[in-house]
């Protein structure tokens, strides 16, 4: 009787959450996979139009001569990569031009499948104990992962930057860390992020959605490891200075001539801006309980003020938008993942004047940072991920169901670990 029982649970839990003829892969997972897979033949083609810059930043790296090694930055500040992303090039400097082309551009969209299943569990982990209905959710990763997914391929195909994909893959790591309260890995995970490319220093807002007291060591962790990767280089040569002034053409299209900036390249302001501005209102996103807005404020911050109008810019942003969707808030449809494609993509796309794309770029920054920020939303207030009034504890985030002398019933401890599997 008891047998028959838990095999009709099993059978049950495996319909329930998707899975396909048992094994630990679900239908929206298997629906994402094609759908990358149907970018990559379309994009693939066409791809790789960065990727000569990993080529020659890692052979500069490992080289023995004038101009390599640590004097990498100071005869070539306009490789904007950081080392963790030169030396992840590496792996493929075995093959051929052509064949490690196409394995980094394989492996990099993968890494897109995977940041997908990893917002999934943790969006599952944060509402754990809330009732949260597990469909739903893998519905809503779904429906943004289809609009994740063009703008992914656009990063790691079509331009094959693996420097974005890495920054982009760690701080995803960083927030699933955030969320199950590790806080060394928090601090590790946005070091090689950084490492990867600078500008993901902007998201280290994160730290402050832990708890207080692992303020420092989490800190402590970052800054030891973003030494560890760049100190070296500055050391080694104090010309590597000149990486951090390198600049680049102010184009028509930019929101930065929205703001009256004319200049004909970046100004020297504009570096120390976006990180300012990114810091400072994610900082302001944690201090209103929003820490999940953290990654599509810094990245607004980036095109705001970036000079440049560069496509795969939008893929960190529609990361921003994924986790803002699927943790930030509770609505069935990822609205937020759609307006940035259709805003951002779609205008560069279809709309023929500079400036107007400009303003697209402008609207959607202010508006949508506007929202994170400031409009009320259906998800109750939560506590600091991990303290003692998070998910499922306090801040009116919704308890578990209890039994007999407050321990979790058996329904409600069932809902929680089916929803944590997604």
């Amino acid at each position: 009787m008891r047998q028959d029982s838990a095999a009709a649970v099993t059978t049950d839990y495996g319909a329930d959450t998707g899975r396909i003829l048992g094994l630990p892969v679900r239908r929206h997972h298997a629906l994402l996979l094609v759908w990358t897979v149907v970018w990559f033949l379309i994009v693939e083609p066409s791809g790789g139009v960065s990727w000569h810059y990993l080529r020659q930043g890692e052979q500069l790296l490992f080289a023995s001569g004038e101009g390599g090694g640590l004097s990498l930055y100071a005869h070539h500040p306009e490789l904007q990569i950081g080392p963790v992303s030169l030396a992840a090039a590496r792996l493929f400097a075995p093959f051929s031009d052509r064949v490690g082309q196409v394995l980094a551009e394989g492996t990099m969209s993968a890494l897109g499948l995977v940041m997908l299943v990893l917002v999934g569990r943790t969006a599952a982990w944060y509402y754990r104990g809330t009732g949260t209905n597990h469909r739903r959710l893998q519905q809503r990763i779904l429906i943004a992962g289809l609009a994740f997914i063009p703008m992914w391929v656009e990063v790691s195909v079509r331009f094959g930057h693996l420097d974005d994909v890495l920054a982009l893959f760690f701080t995803t790591l960083a927030v699933q860390a955030l969320v199950r309260n590790k806080p060394a890995a928090v601090g590790i995970f946005l070091a090689l992020a950084v490492d990867s490319k600078p500008w993901a220093i902007s998201f280290l807002p994160l730290i402050l959605a832990l708890p207080r007291p692992v303020w420092l060591r989490t800190f402590a962790w970052f800054a030891g490891l973003v030494a560890i990767a760049w100190l070296p280089f500055y050391l080694g040569n104090l010309g590597s200075m000149a990486a951090a002034k390198f600049t680049i053409p102010n184009q028509p299209a930019s929101s930065l001539r929205w703001l009256g900036v004319s200049d004909p390249a970046t100004p020297w302001w504009d570096r120390p801006a976006q990180f300012a501005v990114g810091l400072g209102l994610g900082t302001i996103a944690v201090r209103r309980g929003r820490w999940p807005a953290v990654v599509l404020i810094g990245a607004n911050a980036r095109i705001l003020l970036d000079p440049s109008v560069y496509t795969y810019y939008t893929a960190s942003i529609l990361l921003g938008t994924l986790l803002w969707d699927a943790v930030g808030q509770r609505r069935l449809v990822p609205w937020w993942s759609w307006i940035a494609l259709a805003s951002l993509y779609g205008g560069t796309l279809l709309i023929p004047s500079d400036s107007g794309r400009g303003l697209v770029r402008l609207g959607f920054v202010v508006v949508s940072t506007a929202y994170v920020l400031l409009w009320p939303t259906k998800q109750q207030r939560r506590g600091r991920p991990g303290s003692s009034a998070g998910p499922g504890r306090g801040g009116g985030g919704g308890r578990r169901a209890k039994g007999r002398a407050g321990v979790p019933s058996q329904r409600s401890e069932s809902r929680v670990l089916t929803a944590s599997r997604n």
